[in-house]
């Protein structure tokens, strides 16, 4: 039994829509402050993550981190999923290439086992202390549940671009929204009208009060994220394409449609005209001075003229 006199386990057999998955068997035992801390920090904890696991895989070859970065280049993507409590972990292929752009097998005979054992050692290596407005500083660390997996989509064992899409993309799926916070700021003011339950409802106003501190300065703007700031998705540099590039082939691709659909109703008929016109927002409202005298010298006018009738009738 807790401090509170509740007990500590629970032996019920949960079906996967039970409401009662994800809130804390004891509320007073929960460590609310620890888990918006934990969300506001994850990113830091992953960027820490990625530079103790080039670094551990330079141990494991023999090798300073100059030289391994001269010889193997760490890549991944990951994605970000909320857990049924409302706490953060993260989904990622991780490869290791070649220095180069060509995407090149790293120039060190480091295989998958290598890369597990390295990944394994610098998640449980990572630590992050951090200032808590009341009482000693709180270290941050990644649990003990780590799961790493050998991802492969062929005998051959190549792993394919459309294979790694539905491995991160099946994970991209739970968000902040489903638990009725919505995608928009909020505060503590709006949860009343909120169909929220009382863990979201703490972990809201937990992490509102957190904001107040210098340390967590900008946490109330995320509170609807339950305090994550990060990007549900991100890429190391190299790993694929970049965003922009993509950007920029759909908008090629966007003005050469348009290109073809103007030609085919040039083609179809000769004698029709073509109009092309261009809209661009210009302002709301009246743009000078005397542009708002003319309206309401107008608007008065109007004024008159209806009490004028209204008197005659």
């Amino acid at each position: 039994m807790c401090k509170h006199g509740r007990p500590t386990w629970c032996t019920t057999i949960h079906t996967e829509d039970d409401p009662r998955l994800g809130q804390p068997i004891c509320s007073d035992c929960y460590d609310y402050p620890a888990h918006v801390a934990f969300n506001w920090h994850a990113p830091e904890l992953w960027r820490r993550f990625t530079i103790a696991l080039r670094r551990t895989l330079a141990h494991q070859a023999g090798l300073t981190a100059a030289e391994f970065g001269r010889r193997c280049r760490v890549s991944f993507v990951k994605v970000a999923e909320f857990q049924r409590r409302g706490v953060v972990h993260f989904h990622a292929l991780i490869r290791l290439d070649g220095p180069g752009d060509d995407y090149e097998p790293p120039h060190l005979s480091i295989d998958a086992t290598g890369l597990t054992e390295a990944i394994r050692q610098a998640a449980a290596h990572v630590r992050l202390t951090v200032e808590m407005p009341d009482g000693p500083g709180l270290v941050l660390r990644f649990g003990e549940q780590l799961d790493t997996q050998t991802v492969n989509s062929s005998p051959t064992g190549q792993l394919t671009p459309e294979h790694a899409a539905r491995y991160i993309a099946k994970y991209a799926t739970k968000s902040a929204e489903d638990f009725g916070l919505g995608d928009h700021r909020i505060s503590p003011e709006t949860l009343p009208h909120l169909n929220v339950t009382d863990h979201v409802d703490r972990l809201v106003r937990t992490a509102w009060q957190l904001g107040e501190h210098p340390t967590y300065d900008g946490l109330r703007r995320w509170v609807h994220m339950l305090g994550f700031r990060g990007h549900f998705a991100s890429k190391s540099r190299r790993y694929s394409t970049t965003l922009g590039a993509i950007r920029g082939e759909r908008r090629a691709y966007r003005q050469r449609q348009a290109a073809e659909h103007v030609r085919e109703l040039l083609d179809e008929n000769t004698d029709t005209t073509l109009v092309v016109s261009h809209w661009e927002f210009v302002g709301v409202g009246y743009l000078t001075s005397g542009d708002a005298t003319l309206a309401f010298s107008a608007a008065a006018r109007a004024r008159e003229r209806r009490q004028a009738a209204r008197d005659a009738a």
